[in-house]
């Protein structure tokens, strides 16, 4: 009873700091869209240029969208429907935003300009085959490290099973960069 309590508050208190990062975050970009599961943060790129795979390069100053899960209903989907059935929600979830958010790029002002959507995650092999995301790793350096112990702690504090879930599968949780350049996106969503 009492790990799970303890548990139950640990949660609660990272979606209270998740909540401050949330409001610190509003001043890192120019705008904020919210779509189903998912938030996409526009944003000025501050990294090297990135190359996709259509070709597209993405050069520091130009607009991305940053892509962010929902944790706390991410959370309440394993607490309500077990850790297995939320991540095939979440998922779909997923996929729906991600066609939300396409759409969003071709219709709304404040996309207009976007050259890509972007997001850092450890759980990126569904999201590149179940959605077209192509991966680029980190280069290995201090945003990485920091990038690594961030993720795995979120996976510690959200997964039902916890430290036990990352120590079985260490060598496969290494952050990756899932990109869509706009041209990506609209083949893969608009058809």
């Amino acid at each position: 009873m009492l790990p799970r309590l303890l548990k139950s508050a640990i949660q609660a208190a990272w979606l209270v700091w998740e909540r401050g990062f949330d409001f610190i975050s509003r001043f890192r970009g120019s705008h904020t869209a919210h779509f189903g599961i998912c938030k996409v943060l526009i944003k000025k790129h501050q990294g090297e240029s990135i190359i996709c795979a259509d070709s597209t390069i993405i050069v520091k100053g130009d607009l991305v969208g940053e892509l962010h899960l929902n944790n706390k209903m991410i959370l309440t989907l394993i607490k309500s429907e077990g850790p297995d059935r939320a991540a095939l929600m979440t998922a779909r979830l997923t996929r729906k935003a991600v066609q939300q958010i396409s759409e969003a790029f071709t219709s709304r002002l404040e996309f207009r300009e976007v050259e890509a959507l972007v997001g850092i995650t450890l759980l990126h092999r569904g999201l590149t085959h179940g959605l077209g995301f192509e991966q680029h790793p980190l280069k290995p350096n201090l945003f990485q490290r920091f990038t690594t112990a961030y993720l795995r702690l979120l996976l510690s504090v959200m997964h039902p099973e916890g430290k036990k879930r990352i120590g079985r599968k260490t060598e496969q949780l290494i952050p990756m960069m899932l990109i869509h350049s706009r041209r990506s996106l609209s083949t893969r969503f608009m058809q």
